[in-house]
């Protein structure tokens, strides 16, 4: 390693989560594991990325993005004879099946939104056969808004709701289906609650909500719940992985604890 009087340029650690939104805390777990370390030190002996390394964290990212866990991202970057045309060809299924189902629900809210402007409304048959049993239908809207209609998130996510494009919804829809996946991930492989990659997981949840309404962690909490003591949840999550509704609870508390811990100290 190298100090930062080299001639190379060098990032701080706090500039590259700027540039990259990755946050500090991911940056310092991928030194950690040997995956993106930095190849400087300051005079203080505080990390300092050279612009290699800045594009070897893009490398990572990209690869996160298609799904690959850390441990097979480590490998198709330092191991020559990883087959990486291989791992992206297995990955490039995966997500071609992935979205011909984003486009089949696609064209389900689409045949719902095209039924709202004619003045028509769906039976809740005809819900269940567009969206699938468990979607909650306009029963569960109805039901929610006289629960939270007063309160400050349900109004932000009704201003957010009225400003959003049939793009948008594709994109919010994509990203839903995205974490779900990756969180039954986790779960499958035993990613526990309150390591880095499980943190990371509840930041990505957390994310999620707050596409609707401003979600701190501690609201994150509440929302999590839900998942457990309301049946319909339970079984969205179950149906998805066995267990999954309870492991999301898990993450999501012990991520808010770390935090507020830190807060404290």
């Amino acid at each position: 390693m190298v100090g930062v009087n080299e001639r190379k340029s060098f990032h701080t650690v706090g500039a590259i989560a700027r540039m990259t939104g990755v946050s500090v805390r991911t940056l310092h777990h991928y030194d950690e594991i040997g995956l993106v370390p930095p190849s400087a030190r300051t005079s203080a002996g505080y990390r300092a990325y050279s612009d290699d390394d800045v594009e070897r964290l893009h490398r990572v990212l990209t690869y996160r993005e298609l799904g690959f866990p850390l441990e097979q991202i480590a490998t198709l970057l330092d191991d020559p004879s990883a087959d990486a045309m291989a791992h992206l060809e297995a990955q490039h299924t995966l997500l071609s099946e992935r979205i011909d189902r984003l486009h089949r629900m696609v064209a389900a809210v689409e045949d719902m939104m095209n039924s709202k402007k004619r003045g028509i409304t769906l039976t809740a048959e005809e819900q269940t056969e567009i969206f699938g049993a468990d979607w909650l239908g306009e029963g569960y809207a109805d039901e929610a808004e006289q629960r939270w209609g007063d309160t400050d998130a349900w109004k932000q996510s009704a201003e957010r709701t009225a400003k959003l494009s049939k793009d948008d919804w594709k994109q919010l829809k994509a990203e839903g289906d995205a974490l779900e996946a990756a969180l039954a991930d986790g779960l499958a492989r035993g990613v526990a609650p309150g390591s880095p990659e499980a943190n990371e997981l509840a930041e990505r949840h957390r994310a999620g909500i707050d596409r609707w309404y401003d979600c701190d962690h501690a609201m994150q909490v509440c929302v999590a719940q839900m998942y457990v003591t309301d049946h319909r949840f339970r079984k969205h999550y179950e149906d998805i992985a066995p267990g999954l509704a309870q492991y999301v609870v898990d993450i999501v508390t012990a991520n808010a604890e770390q935090e507020e811990n830190a807060e404290q100290q």
